[in-house]
């Protein structure tokens, strides 16, 4: 009986110090445990924000996609092929249609490219009236003579009353499209003897953008020459006709004299102006509706070229 005892006690012994050994190692057990929890937490926190950044990126790549193109941007041309007909392989100049080819012709004819030339093509006649009774025609006109006063504003003149700027009359200055209106626009063969009893008339009304520039350039300070392929036998009506339409106070009228009758205009033109040149003048303007106004020798700084598909004169 007393063994059991002594065994019972010992066993309750046994038991109190474990559950005090329990009891100690507890709150350590917990501690470790927060510490697992705030570790996983530290680990596992970045999560959301990786995911927010992926939701950020795939929100990026959809606006994208809605600005791309769904295929690519072709603009494609009409073929020649295409324009010719089907089956065609080749065209020519002749099967364009005629308007077309006037419009080159006209712009060949301005450009200086075409041989020289005597009238205008019987299938562009409708197309040159046009032209000449239009807008398309004052609207050239108007834009030469605003470069050309662009131009005069900004040259850098010398001071000493010798820069000089030079006219042509016909075409330039006066227009004589009511005495082309009567021979088909330039269809017709030039005829001087039909042109000089017109110019006898002294009727050629002014192209008014010349006029307005005319009065510029003298106001400007250069010296007016008037250079003209009309003979001197046509000098009193031409000054007449000229201070009629208001032109006035330029510094000299040039016309064909005898011995120039035979010479081109090219030659002509390009010796009074060498003249001008030898009496001092710098010649820093030219204006004319003929390339044989312009070029040649003794060439101005700038030359304006006013549009006139009417007539060729070399």
């Amino acid at each position: 009986m007393a063994r059991r005892r002594r065994g019972g006690g010992l066993d309750r012994l046994l038991l109190t110090l474990f559950l005090a050994a329990a009891l100690l190692l507890a709150p350590a057990a917990a501690a470790e445990a927060e510490v697992e929890v705030e570790l996983e937490v530290a680990v596992t926190a970045p999560a959301p924000a990786q995911d927010a950044s992926e939701e950020a990126a795939d929100a990026v790549a959809q606006q994208q996609e809605q600005h791309l193109l769904t295929s690519p941007l072709v603009i494609k041309l009409p073929s020649e092929a295409s324009e010719r007909g089907a089956g065609s392989d080749e065209w020519s100049y002749d099967e364009l249609p005629p308007e077309v080819r006037c419009e080159s012709w006209r712009l060949a004819a301005e450009a200086n490219n075409l041989a020289p030339w005597g009238a205008v093509p019987a299938e562009c006649a409708a197309h040159v009236r046009g032209y000449l009774t239009g807008a398309g025609y004052r609207s050239d006109l108007e834009l030469v003579a605003r470069e050309s006063a662009a131009y005069a504003r900004a040259a850098p003149l010398g001071g000493h009353g010798r820069d000089a700027w030079i006219f042509d009359v016909d075409e330039t200055l006066l227009s004589n499209l009511p005495y082309y209106a009567d021979h088909g626009y330039g269809l017709e063969l030039f005829d001087h003897h039909e042109f000089d009893k017109w110019v006898e008339k002294g009727e050629a009304p002014a192209i008014p953008s010349s006029l307005k520039l005319y009065k510029e350039v003298r106001e400007l300070g250069f010296k007016i020459f008037l250079l003209t392929g009309r003979t001197e036998g046509h000098q009193a009506v031409t000054v007449e006709n000229l201070n009629k339409q208001g032109f006035h106070d330029w510094d000299k009228l040039i016309l064909r004299a005898a011995a120039d009758r035979k010479k081109t205009a090219t030659t002509y033109k390009s010796e009074k102006r060498k003249e001008m040149e030898t009496e001092g003048y710098r010649i820093l303007g030219n204006s004319g509706d003929q390339w044989s106004d312009l070029l040649g020798s003794s060439m101005s700084a700038r030359s304006f070229k006013l549009p006139n598909p009417m007539y060729y004169i070399p």
